[in-house]
């Protein structure tokens, strides 16, 4: 008896919970989205993007643009604020996506596309290569090493093959006529 009472309980009940659970959910989400502004909650998605790893100014636009939070935003004075406060660095951005990029075996004419992709100026990825002062050659020679082995190509199809993976891989037609000779 004790258990039919309790089904008959639990049959009544459970969905009295479930609606009253459901419209206190709806109730806070409500509240917390009302607490919170379209300004800052693209602040606080801006500033987690950009503790998960750099990112250019343009970057973060494009991604708070699919946000639906950068309605009646104006995302040139949040991202003035970001960088005001020295969250976004397109400097740092820029010397961070070279050596990376440079330890992964890629060479600068690939390099300088992609950031140039990512919207960064000419001027200011010249001055960041400069900067690091990064031995273009040594980076070819470690990676032809790294692929063909110690030995100069052979003959003449190995030589071409061991140019179009440089060349892949964004280096300079000088750059690789001097490691693969």
């Amino acid at each position: 008896m004790t258990q039919y009472f309790f089904n008959l309980m639990a049959l009544i009940y459970t969905p009295l919970f479930l609606l009253f659970y459901k419209f206190l959910g709806e109730i806070l989400s409500q509240l917390a989205f009302n607490k919170r502004d379209n300004y800052t909650r693209c602040m606080n998605s801006a500033v987690y993007l950009l503790a998960m790893r750099e990112h250019s100014r343009s970057e973060i636009r494009n991604k708070l643009k699919r946000k639906e939070c950068s309605d009646n935003v104006d995302l040139d004075a949040l991202l003035d604020k970001l960088e005001e406060k020295d969250y976004l660095n397109e400097e740092r951005f820029t010397e961070s996506f070279i050596r990376y990029r440079v330890s992964r075996g890629q060479g600068s004419i690939k390099i300088v596309n992609e950031l140039k992709i990512r919207g960064i100026s000419s001027y200011l990825i010249n001055r960041s290569i400069q900067k690091l002062e990064i031995d273009w050659e040594q980076v070819a020679i470690e990676q032809r090493e790294k692929k063909f082995g110690d030995g100069q190509p052979i003959d003449i199809r190995e030589k071409a093959r061991q140019v179009r993976f440089l060349s892949g891989r964004g280096f300079p037609f000088r750059i690789i006529y001097s490691v693969v000779d």
